[in-house]
This record gives structure tokens, C-alpha cells and sequence, in this order.
């Protein structure tokens, strides 16, 4: 019966979004105070209240192990602990699509709801292109991928889901991910709502721009809390490979960096009204390419949750929908948007001008790596792209971008010299030169680490420059989280290049005590013995390990064998101190009888994901000053209304 329920809502929801894209559409010919139009923003908010009964009746049936129900069968499993029991109804394709729809549909009654700064025909425009975009995924689910279908006789027992996406990571990174689409996704909307009754104006930029924010803070999490999944869980050492699937949620982080920028100038000085439009259709394109990537079958991955070219061939149909129809909408209308506010090239406009044309030569970069193999595979031609290709190429324009994020800020707006901020320069060029000779003579450093490492200490210390001569307590939030922001980037940046730089592997063969060394680490395997788990058992390391003949300390890195599916998993160990991390798997026995280990020592790790942290919280600090500053001005112009009012009624 919840399965019906949660059917009937979805089917209902997809009903009120149908009113919804009607009613935004009549506001534009006949006004928005006609009868339909006026049904836009209640249909909105009902929506997103039947989407939520939808998706809680799914999380209920995989809650309580529904084997009738055709996707709980598939995923689940009744030994499965209840997070991962959870879990399951979006670690899969239907469920996933399922999660996708509830948060764009709350986003949508969110707006509906509290949005009231943007003309009303303007949000009813707005409020009709959110209702488009969801409809092509209503139909998707309603027709192609029902979450909800039952089978004709219940299973016996659940098939499980894939052991390694049996993780607390994975249980929080698809939610992440999803959300921060989904707020590209509201972008988006508001982009074409402008475009629709050409307001492209300040207000339109303050109104998008907490949807961009809270867009990209939940990718940086989504992407850093994946990062660090692949890192631990896979047991190859690596934090990044430049596979297709993480490059589908790369791709929109940068369109939303971008995005964010554009946004902002346009906010607070009236300018880049055509950039932001535009990148506000490319942010959107990037996270239905990494759908359509991810969902199509037409990658295989542990992150990919589907194989039917049939449901691929839907996906592929809406992204050219969505995207050639917005992209149209752009050509016609460009032209309409007037330019906006001037500023010259040694200003912080300009700056941030050179940064989006930089991001966006990144964002080509990956775009064309992650799709020229599909484009050759197309053809019987199968090619492999990865570090060789993206590490150097993408390096070509992260640097000088990385320059101009450390002199940018220091720049006025609209206007400045280069003379003003040349002892700030000086200093900063001095210390990225001090950088590059030390690291250069004290070990040998490939040119990319090299560069890495010079430049992350060099933007370190630019990001807290804006800072010089402000009282540190009044400095408003949104400049304190564009520092952090900054700084977290040259954290993670130093983490990557050191870990690159520095790190060191050893590959052995051990018997039981036997000893072998890794770095400054000391490493003693002591035993190999079996334990068992909820849905799986394991052989289990039992290994000492001491820092520089420092005190011993056990760690136990296992081989798993999971038996809802069947497959087996190496469970490395991760043992962490401040200037890095010790990295240990264990292999299978060998004919011997002794057994494969291997441990890297990475230092300084763990930075790239301190600052993946650092860079989300500036975004939130950053969220929090603009709302607020927002929530001022609203309230400031309803005391000048008030008074004028007041004023007039007394004459």
C-alpha cells in the first residue's frame, strides 16, 4: 500500500507541475494577475509537498525491506544494516531519479513560497521553466524508470546492493551531489526567466545568487566527500583518476564557480549580464551531460546505475531539449540584454573576467577528455584518457588563474591601477619565486608538483590580503568567506602537490613476522586471521606499525567477502598523523603462504580535503552575509516605503 501512495503522489505531482508550466506561460501573454497564472505559485508548493510524500513512501519500503517491490529487491537485503538499508533507495538509477525530482521540487516550492524581490511575471516565468525541467523527469520515472513497480510474486530475499557503495561516504555523496544539481537547476530557471521577460537586472542576480551558492557548497562536499570514498574504499591509493563519473561532477563545479562569480559582479555592480546568462545555461548543461553520463549505460563504473540504452536514449532526448532549447532562447534574446555597467580591464570585474574565461578553458578541457573516448568507442576506436592528458593540459590554464586569484581581490571595483597593489604584487611574486627555488633544491620535484606547491603557498597568503587594514570584527561574512574560500583552496592545492611530490609506495610479500618499511613508517605483520560482519566476513591483517621507531600501533586492513552480492572488497587502513597519512592493503595469500601488502606513505594528504571542507564553509559564510545583507536591504526599503506612505498621508 505505501508503494501505491508514493506512485499516486508522484503521478499527482507530475499533475500540478503540468498546471504549473500553464499558468507561467499564460502570465506572459495574458499577465500575471490572470486566474490560471495566479494558481502558479500554490501549484509549485503542493508539488513539492506530494514529492516529498513520494520519496518518504520509497525510503519506507526500503526501511522496512518490501520485497514485493521490484527495486528493493534488487538493492536491498534484510541483513543489511538500516543506513545502508537506506541508502539503497538512492544508490540506484530509479531511486536516484526519484531523489533528483523531490529536491527540484522543493526547491521549487521553496521559491514559490518565499521569493518576492523579482517582478511577478518574472518569477512566474521562472517558476514554468522549473516546472519544465521537472516534467521531463516526471515522464522519465512515470514511464521509463518507476521506482514503485511491483513484482508479481514477492522475492525470497533481496539481491543487495553493491558492497561498495556499503559506506557511510556513499550513503551522504549522491544526496550532496544531487542537491547541488538541483540548485543549478533553479539557476537555470531563473535564467530563463529573465531571458523570457528580459529582467536581467540586479535584482535577478540577488535573487539567483543563494541558489548558486548553496549549488556549488553542496558540490564541494559532494565532490570532496566522493574524493575521499574513492580514496579509502577502492584500496588503489588514489584520491582522483579522472574517471568519466567524477568528471561528471566536476564539470558543473566549475560552470558554478564561474556561475558564482558572474553572479555576484552583476549583484553588486551591474555588469556581465550576458556571462551570467550564459553560464547559467552552461552550469545546467553540465549537470544534465553528467546525468546523462552517469545514467545512460553508456559508462562502466561503480558510480554508473544504469545499463539500458533504452533509458539512455530518454535522457540523451531531454538534454537535448532542455539544453538546445535554452541555448535558442540565448540566441534570440542575447541580442536584448543591454550591456550593463563598464568597467576597465585593471579592476576586480576584470579580474574576475579573466578567471571565468580561465574556468571556463578548464571546464573545455575536461568536457573534451571525458567525451572523446565515447566519441572513438563510437567508431570501434577504443582510446584511454587520463592523468597524462587532463593533469598537464588543465595545468596550461590553472596557474595563471591561480595568479589572478591572488592579485584580484586586492583590486577596486570598476576602476583601478596595477600601481596601487604593486608592493602586494612584489611581495607575492618575491614569495613565489622563494618557493619555487627552495622546493626545487631540496628534492626532486616534478614541474607540475613544483608549481604546485609554490603557487599553494603563494595563494595561502594572498587570500587573507583583502583582510589588511579592516577591523577584522566588522569585515562582512561574505568577504570572510571568500578568504576562506581562497585559502581552502590553496590548502587542498598544497595537499595534492605534496602528495604528488613526496608520497611513497612499497609492494611486499609477507609472512607472519615479517618486517618491511615504507617511508618513516615501520611496518610488522603479525597475523592473518578471520572475522565476520553483519553481511560479510573477512581475513583481517593484524600489523604493528611504528613512526620513526616510535611507540607501536595495530592496524588491521582487511579482505572482505560480501555475500548479498557476492563480491569481494580489500577494506584498506588509513592511519593519519599531522604531516600525513599511512595507507595499508592487504592482498591475497600466496602460494607460499605469505601475503601481499601494500602501504603507501602520503604527506600531507589529508589537506585536500581540509580544504575541500575550508572552501564549502566559505561558501556557507558566504551564503550567510549575502542573506542577511539581502534581508537588510528588503527590510530597508519597507521602512522607506513606510515613511513615504506615512509622509503622504499626512500632507
Amino acid at each position: 500500500m505505501i508503494a501505491e501512495i508514493g506512485l499516486a503522489a508522484l503521478w499527482l505531482a507530475a499533475a500540478l507541475a503540468v498546471l504549473q508550466l500553464v499558468g507561467g506561460l499564460v502570465a506572459q501573454r495574458a499577465g500575471a494577475d490572470a486566474e490560471i497564472a495566479r494558481l502558479t505559485r500554490p501549484a509549485a508548493i503542493l508539488q513539492g509537498g506530494l514529492v516529498a510524500v513520494s520519496f518518504a513512501s520509497l525510503l519506507w519500503v526500503f526501511a522496512i525491506t518490501d520485497l514485493s517491490v521490484k527495486l528493493v529487491a534488487a538493492n536491498s537485503h534484510t541483513a543489511k544494516p538500516m543506513i545502508f538499508k537506506l541508502s539503497g533507495a538512492w544508490g540506484n538509477h530509479e531511486g536516484s531519479m526519484l531523489l533528483w525530482v523531490t529536491v527540484m521540487a522543493l526547491a521549487g516550492a521553496l521559491i514559490a513560497a518565499v521569493e518576492r524581490r523579482l517582478p511577478e511575471k518574472t518569477m512566474q516565468a521562472t517558476l514554468a521553466a522549473q516546472s519544465f525541467v521537472g516534467l521531463g523527469f516526471y515522464g522519465f520515472l512515470l514511464l521509463a524508470s518507476n521506482p514503485f513497480e511491483r513484482l508479481a510474486q514477492p522475492a525470497a530475499e533481496g539481491l543487495g546492493l553493491n558492497p561498495l557503495l556499503q559506506d557511510i561516504g556513499l550513503a551522504f555523496h549522491p544526496p550532496t551531489l544531487y542537491i547541488g544539481y538541483v540548485g543549478l537547476s533553479v539557476a537555470f530557471s531563473f535564467a530563463l526567466g529573465a531571458l523570457l521577460t528580459k529582467q536581467v537586472t540586479p535584482d535577478f542576480a540577488r535573487a539567483m545568487r543563494p541558489w548558486i551558492l548553496g549549488a556549488w557548497v553542496f558540490l564541494t562536499l559532494g565532490i570532496t566527500a566522493g574524493s575521499y570514498w574513492a580514496y579509502y574504499e577502492l584500496g588503489w591509493g588514489g584520491y582522483w583518476f579522472w574517471d568519466p563519473v567524477e568528471n561528471a561532477s566536476l564539470m558543473p563545479w566549475l560552470a558554478a564557480t564561474a556561475l558564482l562569480h558572474s553572479a555576484s559582479v552583476l549583484a553588486s555592480r551591474d555588469a556581465l549580464r550576458v556571462w551570467t546568462i550564459m553560464l547559467g545555461v552552461v552550469a545546467f548543461s553540465m549537470s544534465m551531460l553528467g546525468t546523462f553520463l552517469v545514467r545512460s549505460g553508456v559508462l562502466t563504473s561503480v558510480h554508473a546505475f544504469a545499463v539500458d540504452p533504452e533509458r539512455g536514449s530518454f535522457i540523451l532526448f531531454l538534454l537535448a531539449i532542455y539544453i538546445g532549447g535554452a541555448l535558442l532562447l540565448f540566441a534570440l534574446r542575447a541580442g536584448s540584454i543591454s550591456e550593463g555597467e563598464r568597467f576597465s580591464v585593471a579592476s576586480r570585474e576584470g579580474a574576475l573576467v579573466v578567471n571565468n574565461v580561465m574556468l571556463s578553458a578548464i571546464l573545455a578541457v575536461v568536457l573534451l577528455g571525458t567525451l572523446y573516448p565515447l566519441l572513438t568507442e563510437a567508431f570501434d576506436v577504443r582510446v584511454s584518457v587520463g592523468p597524462p592528458y587532463f593533469n598537464p593540459v588543465s595545468a596550461i590554464f590553472v596557474f595563471p588563474m591561480l595568479a589572478i586569484m591572488a592579485v584580484g581581490p586586492l583590486l577596486r571595483w570598476r576602476r583601478d591601477s596595477w600601481g596601487r597593489i604593486s608592493k602586494e604584487v612584489a611581495l607575492l611574486v618575491a614569495l613565489l619565486l622563494a618557493a619555487l627555488v627552495l622546493f626545487g633544491l631540496l628534492a626532486e620535484v616534478a614541474i607540475l608538483p613544483l608549481l604546485g606547491l609554490a603557487f599553494a603557498i603563494t595563494l595561502g597568503v594572498a587570500s587573507f590580503l583583502p583582510l589588511r587594514g579592516r577591523s577584522l570584527r566588522r569585515a562582512p561574512l561574505s568577504l570572510w568567506g571568500m578568504v576562506l574560500a581562497h585559502f581552502g583552496l590553496a590548502v587542498a592545492l598544497l595537499g595534492m602537490a605534496s602528495e604528488s611530490a613526496f608520497s611513497t609506495e612499497k609492494l611486499a610479500a609477507l609472512g607472519e613476522g615479517d618486517v618491511t618499511s615504507v617511508g618513516p613508517w615501520e611496518v610488522t605483520l603479525e597475523a592473518v586471521e578471520p572475522v565476520a560482519g553483519p553481511n560479510w566476513t573477512a581475513l583481517s591483517g593484524r600489523m604493528q606499525v611504528s613512526y620513526s621507531g616510535g611507540e607501536p600501533v595495530e592496524i588491521n586492513p582487511q579482505s572482505r567477502n560480501f555475500w548479498a552480492p557476492a563480491q569481494q572488497t580489500a577494506e584498506s587502513v588509513l592511519l593519519t598523523r599531522w604531516n600525513g597519512q599511512l595507507y595499508a592493503v592487504i592482498g591475497t595469500q600466496a602460494p607460499d603462504g605469505r601475503w601481499q601488502v601494500r602501504l603507501w606513505w602520503k604527506p600531507l594528504v589529508t589537506l585536500i580535503w581540509y580544504g575541500g571542507l575550508l572552501i564549502a564553509l566559505g561558501g556557507i559564510l558566504a551564503l550567510i552575509g549575502r542573506v542577511r545583507s539581502d534581508l537588510r536591504r528588503r527590510s530597508a526599503k519597507r521602512k522607506g516605503a513606510a515613511r513615504r506612505l506615512e509622509m503622504e498621508t499626512v500632507r
